[in-house]
């Protein structure tokens, strides 16, 4: 898992929540990487790497699916992450795609097409 990745993912997932998220974000939602918790930076990193896997095992096709299905690819790895970082995880830490607000679905979405940019 590279530190580049995890930034990819935090600056995507930041640019994203600036442009779909209404109104006004928490800050947490927009806190610079430097400031971003450990955690935080270990599960961007690996869901980076699983999204750049994903693309390289499916040679590059994976660019084919919908903005929904990269998203909802973002979206459950993100969730597997935060079973893993937390015993008793937020529900919305956690919620499956149907459930999901609109600017996350997109910002997943986004992250997704960041990920395939960087990895070109």
């Amino acid at each position: 898992m590279t530190n580049e990745g995890a930034r990819v993912f935090r600056e995507a997932w930041i640019a994203g929540v600036r442009k779909h998220f209404p109104g006004e974000p928490k800050p947490s939602y927009v806190t610079p990487w430097e400031e971003t918790p450990e955690w935080e930076r270990e599960a961007a990193g690996a869901v980076y790497e699983q999204v750049r896997q994903f693309l390289e095992l499916s040679g590059g096709h994976a660019t084919r699916l919908s903005r929904e299905q990269k998203g909802r690819f973002v979206a459950t790895c993100w969730t597997a992450q935060m079973y893993k970082h937390f015993e008793d995880p937020k529900p919305g830490y956690v919620a499956d795609w149907p459930d999901l607000p609109d600017w996350q679905q997109e910002t997943d979405s986004d992250i997704f097409e960041a990920v395939e940019i960087s990895v070109k």
